[in-house]
């Protein structure tokens, strides 16, 4: 998708992800489709040589149906990823994206360390940045209206010519003294009072973007970890598990149920990796956005 991984637009690049989790589901379950073609004419061969019941059949039929369900939905979805993304890009709707092949890599532990990020989140982050300006603001206006409490002196110098020469000069002075003194200090009370305000907004405002950058760092840790996980262990467990199960269906050993039930836990283990994928790029996201920048 040209333009979306290197934007530097949260919303793009979380839409991106979007886009490639829906993309690669939808092809997780067109290869189960197809696992699950040839598990229907395992069994239907099975039964006809009269050595499992016909039950099998039939559940592997509606395995099949399940699936087909499933792969309409995700066609839908896909469809709405790619018209998101598209607005997101200024394109139209139904412009034509190239399939996700990758998502973008995730930056190294070192340069996602709290503390560094928190001096770059002060620095840079947008929302702080507009109450700083808030605060500046009505900083003025509390001078503005403490310089009030003082008298106003205004002194004026006119020169009085009379046909072509200054013969004599003019000197003016005028005195505004602030008499409404109650009027005054309502003003400045007022003036204090949002400025104080305005700092508070300052430090809820902080407060919030720091826990939220804490959380986003915490769950893009938890799931880089689970994607290690389920690649390293779960995945190829759940492989051996499904081909140990067909050996045995194959053999007579188990039944066609617990063929299924291991052909679910292979699926369920490519779905929790790519879950734990997209999920790590949406926190991505979320940590640029609060920093203002790219990691």
């Amino acid at each position: 998708v040209p333009g979306a991984r290197g934007s530097g637009i949260p919303q793009v690049k979380a839409a991106f992800a979007q886009y490639y989790y829906v993309g690669h589901s939808l092809k997780l379950a067109q290869e189960l489709l197809r696992l699950g073609a040839s598990l229907e004419q395992l069994a239907q061969a099975r039964y006809s040589d009269g050595l499992v019941p016909q039950q099998d059949v039939v559940r592997a039929q509606v395995e099949k149906t399940a699936l087909r369900s499933e792969l309409l939905m995700l066609e839908t979805e896909h469809h709405h990823a790619a018209a998101r993304l598209n607005a997101l890009l200024r394109r139209p709707p139904a412009a034509p994206l190239a399939e996700a092949q990758a998502l973008r890599p995730l930056p190294p532990p070192a340069k996602l360390d709290y503390v560094a990020l928190e001096v770059r989140l002060l620095a840079a982050n947008p929302q702080l940045a507009a109450q700083d300006a808030q605060i500046s603001a009505a900083e003025k206006n509390r001078e503005l209206v403490t310089k009030n409490r003082y008298p106003d002196l205004t002194v004026g110098v006119s020169p009085i010519q009379t046909r072509n020469r200054v013969t004599e000069w003019e000197l003016m002075f005028e005195v505004d003294i602030p008499l409404q003194q109650e009027s005054r200090r309502s003003q400045e009370r007022e003036a204090a009072a949002m400025a104080s305000a305005a700092r508070s907004r300052k430090d809820a405002a902080l407060n919030q973007v720091s826990a939220d950058l804490a959380e986003n760092l915490s769950a893009l840790d938890s799931a880089r970890r689970l994607e290690q996980l389920v690649a390293s262990a779960l995945l190829p467990q759940a492989d051996l598990a499904f081909k140990a199960a067909l050996a045995g269906y194959e053999t007579g050993k188990l039944d066609f149920a617990t063929l299924l039930d291991a052909q679910r836990q292979i699926r369920k283990a490519k779905l929790d990796r790519l879950k734990a994928q997209v999920e790590a790029q949406f926190r991505l996201a979320d940590i640029e956005r609060l920093l203002g920048e790219e990691l």
